[in-house]
């Protein structure tokens, strides 16, 4: 064994020792409501992306196997050099229709998405104001941007964004970053205020919706619809790894110059193979889905509505959103790791999250609403909190 497994090795025992190390369960059926998971049989599913249910919809799946059949698995190199399959022309339109944009261009991920978007429209005048509690890509985005500064910002605090705004120098590029949903809260942006401020010190806004297309706003076109501002923010990024399809690719909708200028620039675009065309035909049928059966999303508020409800009636405080996500906060790290696992064998899959990627002592359980779920999955999900939540002391007795 090399010194370097050696070390390795005592992280990881580390890990185990603290009740924090992840374990990773094996999928034997399509993501659904119910799955089949190796060693557990059918679990309800509590943990997942898959707003709108499309993952396993028949007219996603059989839009990337015809994918798959006309075009193959791909052209084995990157878009400049051997060319672009139409599906991905096609797709890159609706997005941009849905988002209400010039134009869109679409990348392997959304976090390849925020890497390409960001360093590419921060110069070397820029100031990059973000969001404290933003996606880890769009943190790991900021840092591979060289601007002439970054500041971060106390989670939706407008005054201290305004304060920052001022500190700006007249003429400066700047960029104001924003998740629209923020993942670990389930909170919105204050968009109308961000792009108050925006227009008043002549800022760019650049939002990360993937965790609000397909889920807020009256037809599920995100956060801009829902706050009545649609077309009006600069940049959008979004992912079709979520709501629109659940298999993987992401993209930024924006201006027709800023979405040839990343074509032209963009590290990701340049450097990366396109989208695989059976998921750009899959997640084509997605964004058809989600435009023309509002009711899903509607059917995901209501399951929303409910399942938070039915939470506190039982004596839980899930943290208030207008998202999909319901998060319960419960402490330590590897208390929200033991109460997800005492779910799992009560058949309800739902993920513990802890440090770092939540602050330290703020570790929690955080449940996603599916328009796939039905009644019955939603009232055994809820007896099997009660239970789990009694034993760990989460819930009155």
């Amino acid at each position: 064994m090399s010194t370097l497994d050696e070390q390795i090795g005592s992280e990881l025992a580390a890990l185990r020792e603290a009740g924090t190390y992840k374990r990773f369960n094996t999928l034997e059926s399509p993501q659904g409501p119910v799955v089949k998971m190796a060693g557990r049989g059918e679990v309800i599913v509590l943990s997942s992306n898959n707003y709108l249910g499309l993952a396993e919809h028949p007219d996603v799946v059989r839009a990337g196997i015809h994918g798959l059949e006309r075009y193959g698995a791909g052209t084995a190199s990157v878009r400049f050099i051997c060319g672009t399959f139409a599906p991905h022309l096609a797709l890159e339109h609706d997005l941009a229709e849905l988002s209400a944009t010039d134009a869109a261009l679409t990348y392997v991920s959304c976090w390849n998405a925020n890497e390409a978007a960001i360093p590419t429209l921060a110069d070397g005048t820029t100031v990059i104001l973000s969001d404290e509690l933003n996606h880890a890509s769009i943190i790991d985005a900021v840092r591979l941007a060289k601007p002439e500064r970054k500041l971060r910002y106390a989670h939706s605090d407008m005054g201290e964004l305004r304060e920052a705004l001022r500190s700006c120098g007249h003429g400066q590029r700047k960029l104001i970053i924003t998740d629209g949903v923020f993942s670990m809260e389930g909170d919105l942006a204050k968009l109308p205020d961000i792009l108050e401020l925006a227009c008043a010190y002549d800022a760019v806004v650049i939002v990360d919706d993937s965790h609000g297309v397909g889920v807020v706003g009256k037809t599920g076109r995100g956060v801009a619809e829902h706050f009545g501002v649609l077309g009006q923010v600069h940049v959008l990024t979004g992912t079709l790894g979520k709501a629109l399809g659940g298999a993987a690719g992401g993209y930024v909708a924006s201006s027709a110059e800023v979405c040839d200028l990343l074509a032209q620039r963009s590290r990701p675009q340049l450097f990366s193979n396109a989208l695989p065309p059976t998921v750009a035909c899959s997640a084509r049928a997605a964004v058809h889905v989600l435009r023309t059966r509002p009711d899903l999303v509607a059917k995901l508020r209501e399951n929303t509505r409910w399942f938070r409800g039915a939470l506190r009636e039982v004596g839980f405080n899930p943290l208030d959103g207008e998202s999909a996500i319901i998060p319960i906060i419960v402490g330590e790290t590897a208390r929200a790791i033991e109460v997800s696992e005492r779910l799992l064998e009560r058949g309800v899959f739902v993920t513990g999250f802890g440090f770092p990627v939540v602050p330290e002592g703020t570790a929690r359980i955080r449940v996603q609403m599916s328009a796939a779920l039905e009644p019955v999955h939603l009232e055994r999900a809820l007896a099997a909190f009660v239970e789990v939540g009694r034993a760990a002391g989460l819930v009155r007795a």
